[in-house]
């Protein structure tokens, strides 16, 4: 199960890392009006992505991709907070609350995913 969870993480962040990388433009709107060079940050946190979706693919680096990932979600909520307050619209994305609603609500279960599909937490499951 892990691994299957692992490969799914990876593969939405390389995606999404990508379509940063290939659309920063698209991301400035939500940025917060407090994070310095936004389309800078745009870039940065798709590299970001990508970086942490490859490297939750190598034994070694696992668990620290898992936490940084579970960080990286963390710092982007304020973006995605923004993002469903002002009803922001962003080409390819919904703009109702039928989105945004649980984008917001599993953003912690991201968090989670990210830890425990890395092996950085055990929780829900138990250790043998």
């Amino acid at each position: 199960m892990h691994s299957a969870m692992r490969w799914l993480m990876a593969a939405f962040y390389l995606a999404a890392g990508g379509l940063h990388l290939r659309s920063p433009e698209a991301f400035l709107p939500i940025m917060p009006d407090w994070i310095p060079a936004p389309r800078e940050v745009v870039v940065l946190t798709g590299i970001a992505e990508i970086l942490g979706a490859l490297a939750l693919l190598i034994p070694h680096l696992r668990k620290a991709a898992g936490i940084g990932l579970a960080l990286y979600a963390l710092c982007v909520f304020p973006a995605n907070i923004k993002h469903a307050l002002e009803a922001i619209a962003i080409p390819g994305l919904p703009a109702s609350w039928w989105y945004h609603g649980p984008r917001l609500a599993l953003q912690p279960i991201l968090i989670w995913w990210a830890l425990f599909c890395s092996g950085a937490i055990a929780w829900p499951a138990r250790q043998r």
